[in-house]
């Protein structure tokens, strides 16, 4: 690191590194978790779809 930013984060914020790791890290998940929620939504409406496709032909082989 740079002597002056390093400076700077001691007068400052002498936490400032851990804080921004720890936003960081706070982000990924957030991201990750995101996507996996997504994921579970696509498969679900995917399954949602066949099984509306099946009650159809069972309706249409009642009638």
């Amino acid at each position: 690191m740079n002597p002056v930013l390093a400076e700077i984060y001691s007068t400052i914020l002498p936490s400032a590194p851990f804080i921004i790791a720890a936003y960081a890290l706070m982000w990924l998940v957030l991201l990750i978790y995101v996507v996996m929620v997504v994921r579970g939504l696509k498969k679900t409406e995917a399954q949602m779809s066949i099984l509306e496709e099946q009650v159809a032909e069972l309706r249409a082989q009642k009638h």
